[in-house]
């Protein structure tokens, strides 16, 4: 049960890597709102991205992912949601008037538990994470090892658990960068502004998509 050779792992955890480190939506949302609002912000967005990550991969381990991947009308249904959902932050984000001491106020105001939602939702609104990990995860599924649901659930959680080393300290690194500006307006409101700019390229980019 679960017996893998060592070329095996060398190979998923490269790749786990390497997804882990790729830019999307999910780590600029992770690092926009660390530097915008400090590592408490950080956090509460990575848990928010992994919870979501959770949900694919059990969707794409009992199979339900394969919808997203035969339908092109529950594809772009989802796909559209997405879009309009980050594009909607980043409007939030472009309205921001950078107020007095404006990365502690950006934080206390969205709150962590707001924050970490936005998070759940910008993982899971993103359609193209839930056909990657149909696609990806059976690459590795090797017979005789267990049922095939069970080899995808591991799998998944273990690209989660490469997360969990990779992301922190790029929160870390955010929040050093945080605490250094968050007294000076101007620097919160540029900060805002890029953030917002880079949340509406995501969704145009998210929208034009195809599968």
């Amino acid at each position: 049960m679960l017996d893998y050779s060592f070329a095996h792992w060398i190979a998923f955890f490269t790749a786990a890597v390497l997804l882990n480190l790729s830019p999307g939506p999910d780590l600029a949302f992770i690092l926009g709102h660390t530097i915008k609002s400090g590592t408490r912000a950080g956090f509460s967005a990575v848990f928010g991205i992994w919870t979501g990550a959770c949900l694919h991969v059990l969707l794409a381990a009992f199979g339900l992912s394969a919808v997203l991947a035969a339908s092109a009308v529950a594809f772009s249904a989802v796909k559209w949601i997405g879009a309009i959902y980050l594009v909607w932050l980043g409007i939030q984000a472009l309205r921001s008037s950078g107020e007095g001491a404006f990365l502690k106020a950006a934080g206390e105001r969205l709150g962590w538990g707001r924050i970490y939602r936005q998070g759940v939702l910008v993982s899971l609104l993103n359609p193209k994470v839930a056909i990657f990990f149909l696609a990806f995860l059976p690459q590795f599924v090797v017979e005789g090892a267990g049922p095939a649901w069970l080899q995808l659930s591991v799998h998944g959680a273990l690209i989660i658990v490469v997360a969990a080393f990779i992301e922190p300290p790029l929160i870390l690194a955010g929040g050093r960068l945080a605490d250094l500006v968050k007294h000076n307006s101007k620097i919160g409101l540029w900060l805002d502004r890029g953030l917002g700019a880079l949340f509406v390229a995501l969704g145009a980019r998210l929208a034009l998509t195809s599968r």
